[in-house]
């Protein structure tokens, strides 16, 4: 367990919050896996991170809250604590489904830039994919939030 604003074991204090990130789709990987292992969508383009969720968090959408680390990549099911750095504000058929950034070191703005190049890309495609089966609302990156 981890206090807010605190690293596993310690006592809370000054700086980001801590959060444990299981992987689900590792640094390279183009197929996006659900937590139950089920593919959920297969992308043209690498995905630029190590992807997954916090462990026993639930999102407005009922799913885990949805996570990104930033470094080397690491294995589908690797579990690590990391800090919260920020987050791509992403809407999923209208309900907010933001993806927080985690990572040792703070968020340069070339790294940022590129996740939320390839979130407007990934809202794309999900908007595609539902062409063929429309549901409402409206799926795609909004921007960045630290």
């Amino acid at each position: 367990m981890v206090a807010a604003g605190g690293t596993p074991g310690h006592q809370a204090q000054a700086g980001p919050k801590w959060v444990e990130v299981e992987i689900e789709v590792p640094l390279g990987s183009f197929v996006k896996r659900d937590g139950r292992g089920r593919m959920e969508f297969l992308s043209p383009l690498p995905c630029p991170v190590n992807y997954g969720s916090i462990v026993g968090s639930r999102g407005l959408d009922r799913d885990p809250l949805d996570a990104m680390v930033l470094g080397r990549r690491l294995a589908r099911g690797a579990r690590v604590w990391v800090p919260v750095r920020g987050k791509v504000l992403f809407l999923d058929q209208g309900v907010e489904d933001f993806k927080l950034v985690c990572s040792h070191r703070a968020v340069t703005a070339v790294q940022r830039r590129r996740l939320l190049l390839f979130f407007r890309f990934y809202g794309v495609c999900k908007r595609g994919m539902r062409f063929w089966r429309p549901t409402g609302g409206f799926t795609g990156c909004q921007g960045w939030s630290p």
